[in-house]
């Protein structure tokens, strides 16, 4: 069945699957492995079902559709989400925000379809863009926008929730090895089968897809990185990339052109890698360094790395393009 004489040695299963719209890759060792990724399935169907824009009859499709009119009671799964990436907004002093989606489909992102909208407009929208205005009550659960117009996105978070749920199904089914990849939100769980760190590819920003600027070894942590390279469109030789500043609109130009969070849980990992992103390497490191369990790897467009002090001397550059730095 599972196991196999050859070498002694556990055969993983694994599974490539399609929701939250990207592409899902389960690698999993233990004899509750199937059991274990057909639970996770369903309850990453159940977590996109209530917070995908993109379904009308979810959690978030219903406070969007109803902003500036009623508060929608939500499921425990969504009000928690909310409840954090509202704390994060907090946090970050508005580098991450979840009522960003105006912005987004102004600027295409959320069609599909990219395009500079002019300075006028998005000087509108950002009136739109405002995580304060997320009315939030934990009595019945219900969460309102308080202006029409407004509307939540949870591309900077959703996957990062749903991680950690994986993670927790897997320990719940005693698996003590497995990667989970939720199209580039990883979660190490354990360490490989042969008592071994695993070794984690950061993505080398200014290549293609599956070639590395560096490597870190980890055992139950997330990693999770935002680049330019993941969504753009090119106008006249220039790149627009999707992370947006939800303080002015544009996507963010700061120098930094990849950002990376180590850390404990995704949902963490997956809304600080847009904080540090929008905040740039100076303020965004000085800001991880004050976050216990958190760590961060900034890479910038003049070919700089800056990490946070923890995470330094685990994380090996494989590029001689790039030269670490210290902050000054």
């Amino acid at each position: 069945m599972f196991f196999l004489k050859r070498s002694n040695k556990l055969v993983p299963i694994v599974r490539e699957f399609y929701v939250l719209g990207t592409i899902i890759k389960l690698t999993v060792y233990g004899k509750n492995a199937e059991k274990a990724i057909e639970e996770a399935i369903e309850r990453l169907q159940e977590i996109d079902d209530k917070m995908s824009v993109f379904k009308n009859y979810s959690d978030i499709s219903n406070v969007n559709a109803n902003a500036g009119i009623l508060p929608q009671k939500v499921d425990i799964d969504t009000y928690f989400v909310i409840k954090k990436a509202v704390e994060y907004s907090e946090l970050s002093g508005g580098a991450f925000d979840p009522t960003i989606r105006p912005l987004m489909d102004l600027w295409g992102f959320g069609k599909g379809k990219g395009q500079v909208p002019g300075k006028y407009i998005i000087k509108e929208k950002l009136n739109f863009v405002n995580y304060k205005n997320i009315i939030l009550n934990k009595e019945d659960h219900t969460v309102m926008l308080k202006n029409k117009g407004q509307a939540i996105d949870f591309g900077g978070i959703a996957k990062g929730y749903a991680a950690d749920e994986v993670k927790n199904i897997f320990l719940r089914n005693s698996i003590k090895h497995a990667l989970i990849d939720l199209g580039g939100n990883l979660f190490v769980l354990g360490k490989k089968i042969d008592k071994t760190f695993w070794n984690i590819g950061i993505q080398h920003p200014l290549r293609m897809r599956g070639e590395y600027v560096g490597v870190i070894n980890a055992a139950n942590k997330s990693i999770v990185t935002s680049g330019n390279y993941e969504r753009y469109f090119m106008v006249d030789g220039k790149r627009f990339h999707h992370i947006l500043d939800p303080r002015t609109g544009y996507p963010s130009e700061n120098g930094v052109i990849s950002a990376t969070i180590v850390s404990d849980f995704s949902i963490d990992g997956d809304a600080l890698s847009t904080c540090l992103y929008v905040m740039g390497a100076n303020e965004g490191i000085k800001f991880l360094e004050s976050i216990d369990g958190v760590d961060g790897i900034v890479i910038t467009e003049d070919k700089k790395v800056y990490t946070t002090s923890r995470v330094k001397d685990n994380f090996k550059l494989l590029s001689d393009e790039f030269i670490y730095e210290e902050l000054g």
